[in-house]
């Protein structure tokens, strides 16, 4: 377990930081970059929590606390791992597919594209899936060097979970008003 005494080290004050293996990296490197947006995809999903339905709060609670272990993985180079280190699992990525199943069941076929939008949940939800999709572009960006290839497909999945989970807060919501917005394409032409 970590154990954190004291907040600042003055240790990055030269613009680097220590990977999981006392290795230093500059902050702007790729592996630093894709790690930081995993951060911040976990932060807008925290944020998206606190609109979303009760329902789903659990759930969201599990996938930021995922993402922690998305960037412990990414905090070691894969050819530097240990049986100690902590990886992402092909369990992981199937989790999220069944919660993609599960959800989507509730829902009727798309016949559009989807506008991000409606409720506060759903609104709040599509941030978090952007960042993402962002997080994993950067992800994908570090495959030139060594990384976990499940880490990719657990940020494929999970942009789309909350793709789903957007659309889900917004069919709970449906009754009082609250609907998908759709793409209509050309309409303002």
């Amino acid at each position: 377990m970590v154990r954190l005494t004291k907040i600042y080290t003055r240790t990055g004050d030269k613009g680097q930081t220590s990977l999981g293996i006392n290795q230093r990296l500059f902050k702007d490197s790729i592996r630093i970059e894709a790690i930081g947006e995993v951060d911040e995809a976990n932060a807008f999903i925290g944020w998206a929590q606190q609109y979303s339905p009760e329902a789903l709060t659990t759930l969201l609670s599990q996938i930021q606390n995922t993402l922690f272990d998305v960037g412990a993985d990414l905090c070691v180079p894969e050819d530097k791992k240990d049986r100690k280190s902590l990886c992402i699992t092909q369990n992981q990525v199937q989790y999220i597919e069944r919660k993609i199943d599960e959800y989507n069941a509730h829902l009727p076929s798309l016949t559009s594209f989807v506008l991000p939008g409606g409720t506060k949940a759903a609104s709040a939800l599509h941030l978090a899936r952007t960042v993402v999709r962002r997080a994993e572009r950067r992800v994908v960006a570090l495959q030139k060097e060594s990384i976990n290839p499940e880490i990719i497909k657990y940020l494929n999945r999970l942009s789309d979970l909350l793709f789903v989970l957007a659309r889900y807060t917004n069919h709970l919501e449906s009754g009082k008003g609250s609907k998908e917005i759709l793409w209509i394409p050309g309409e303002n032409q």
